[in-house]
């Protein structure tokens, strides 16, 4: 634990716009808790800043003082790095700023804003940008990690959206990334996690989406799920940029537009996104109809908005959670019967294996063109182990783990940081595969004694 002096507090407090929040503040749990419930870490103190210069002056003191640090955007990260124990918390969440720039598709986006929060004043324009499939996902982490989502087969990664970035570096610089400034800085920022500095300033390239989209659900029986994901794999590699169609096997929630025989019944789903004509959507998503006998189906136009947070009753806080997670350039036979395996014998009704397709627009970049390299990753797979009590942590993460040691023969090479758990930090090279030396000697220039560590850190070299 380390502690400051009343008088280094005091001074900090004098200098911020934000607040400081101390273990007995009323309000320290609450501002320590994330999404994650395994994650009960308590910092001496926690920085809720407001400004840049907020984040410039908490760096200075937790550096000062040798202390810890662990940064807040959305707190949403599975491996629990917004939070350490006994440093101190830089917590960016209330910076949730949004600018829209209609004549420049231009947004500048702040680091505490969640995908919601994004969605909603871009979409006041039309406009979006590839992000993830849970509104409550912080923009920061997400970014910086990759991001995926609906909208990348056609615009591409988060990253490959991300135009500039303000930064807080390890000495207390304030300095922009982008092709033209601190060119390395901005390679190593798209895809190498917290590892670079404290972001506190986003600005992302934006394209015309919605406000409604073709979107929805198809409810297959898991006695047909072979036939399903083996037709999935095949329609997946053939459909146009503007479709994007998931898989993800669990038990049934109790969805109204399923029969009540089916709710808490293993089920196969396919999730749909089409960001064209809805016509000519209907036209491309018919096929799936014919893949088997359906449960259930909900597809319609509907708001990108709506569709963007759809599976956020899912994925609420509180849970406990636990991801596995590889990278497949296509679905083989032995992969398909591996997920089956496992999706026959769930150990929670939460838990689901989800696979999320990519490709097309994300795989036409250069592998070395950022930090994020992983270009012929066409489907990631997230076993995603969720449960309520402690009791259950053991066969939820047991559950998990073994799934991921059998399907590991049928993955390609390197992996989504994003997914990685706390305890995965020796996956963390594997991730980046040739491009970890070069963020190693990045990381060695910009923060050469590895104050941001708390992340799936790369060590300087």
């Amino acid at each position: 634990m380390s502690s400051l002096s009343s008088e280094t507090l005091n001074t900090l407090k004098s200098k911020l716009k934000g607040t400081v929040v101390l273990p007995g503040d009323a309000d320290f749990d609450e501002v320590r808790t994330i999404w994650n419930a395994m994650i009960d870490r308590k910092p001496a103190v926690i920085v809720r800043c407001q400004s840049s210069q907020d984040a410039k002056e908490a760096l200075a003191v937790a550096r000062d003082n040798n202390m810890l640090i662990s940064i807040r955007g959305g707190g949403h990260n599975i491996a629990g790095n917004a939070v350490c124990d006994g440093g101190m918390m830089i917590d960016l969440s209330l910076m949730k700023d949004v600018v829209i720039d209609t004549n420049s598709k231009i947004a500048q986006v702040g680091p505490g804003c969640t995908l919601g929060d994004f969605d909603a004043e871009a979409q006041k324009h039309g406009l979006a940008t590839p992000l993830g499939i849970n509104s409550t996902t912080g923009v920061a982490g997400l970014t910086l990690g990759g991001g995926f989502g609906w909208l990348s087969r056609k615009y591409g990664m988060t990253v490959d959206n991300l135009v500039a970035a303000e930064v807080v570096l390890a000495d207390g610089r304030l300095v922009r990334a982008s092709d033209s400034e601190n060119a390395d800085l901005f390679w190593g920022l798209r895809g190498g996690g917290g590892n670079f500095g404290i972001v506190t300033r986003f600005e992302f390239k934006l394209y015309p989406v919605g406000p409604d989209v073709l979107s929805g659900l198809m409810v297959f029986p898991f006695e047909h799920a072979k036939t399903v994901l083996t037709r999935f794999a095949a329609f997946t590699q053939t459909m146009p940029d503007e479709l994007n169609v998931w898989m993800v096997t669990r038990k049934a929630p109790p969805l109204p537009f399923l029969p009540e025989s089916a709710h808490g019944k293993e089920m196969v789903a396919l999730a749909m996104c089409y960001c064209g004509d809805p016509a000519e959507g209907e036209r491309l998503i018919a096929p799936l109809r014919q893949f088997a006998p359906m449960i259930g189906e909900h597809i319609g136009v509907q708001p990108y908005q709506a569709w963007q947070q759809a599976f956020d009753p899912l994925l609420t806080p509180g849970a406990r959670n636990y991801w596995k997670s590889h990278n497949f350039t296509s679905l083989a036979e032995g992969a398909i019967d591996c997920i089956l395996q496992y999706a026959a014998s769930l150990p929670s009704p939460q838990c689901e294996i989800f696979i999320g397709v990519i490709g097309a627009q994300t795989g036409r970049v250069a592998a070395d063109a950022m930090a994020y390299s992983c270009r012929d990753a066409n489907y990631v797979m997230n076993v995603h182990a969720r449960w309520d009590t402690a009791a259950e942590d053991q066969a939820c993460i047991g559950w998990a783990r073994e799934f991921f040691a059998k399907a590991k023969p049928f993955a390609s090479g390197g992996a989504y940081i994003n997914f990685l758990t706390e305890e995965e930090a020796g996956r963390v090279e594997f991730a980046y595969g040739e491009t970890y030396q070069r963020l190693a000697k990045l990381k060695g220039k910009y923060d050469p004694n590895n104050l941001f560590k708390m992340n799936q850190n790369i060590k300087p070299a």
